[in-house]
């Protein structure tokens, strides 16, 4: 399975941001990239920053780290393309409708995924995606 280091998942994000500002030529995640990345205009000027993905964001600066950002919502993406885990499809398009907004509805569901992940990290377990999917009705 492929597992990019973090500066390889880094690259990839200004790559996809540089293909769609010089209309280039894009694979289907690097178009599903740049349009999370179109929606983060305060990220716009990072990703063309020379020494963009070798800065560091740590919770003691209160800066979200924009990578982590948009890879949260690129896994969002996934997951509710294959409706993984079972049902979170289901779920999402009842936030959605009513939140009214899908990115709101989205950055809803992002926080339940690091709340998820940052668990599965602090109790040496995988992510538990019954916590998860309940994270995300508690929601609604």
């Amino acid at each position: 399975m492929f597992k990019p280091s973090r500066d390889q998942a880094r690259q990839f994000l200004i790559d996809a941001w540089q293909k769609r500002r010089n209309k280039l030529p894009a694979t289907a995640l690097e178009t599903l990239a740049a349009d999370i990345i179109e929606w983060h205009h305060e990220y716009h000027a990072l990703l063309e920053a020379p020494d963009a993905a070798t800065r560091e964001w740590t919770p003691e600066q209160g800066e979200t780290n924009p990578f982590l950002h948009m890879s949260l919502h690129l896994a969002i993406e996934e997951q509710l393309s294959i409706d993984q885990p079972p049902g979170i499809r289901k779920i999402f398009e009842q936030l959605q409708q009513r939140r009214g907004d899908r990115h709101a509805a989205l950055h809803a569901v992002l926080e339940c995924l690091g709340e998820t992940m940052w668990r599965a990290q602090r109790d040496g377990l995988p992510p538990d995606s019954d916590a998860y999917l309940e994270r995300i009705r508690r929601c609604l």
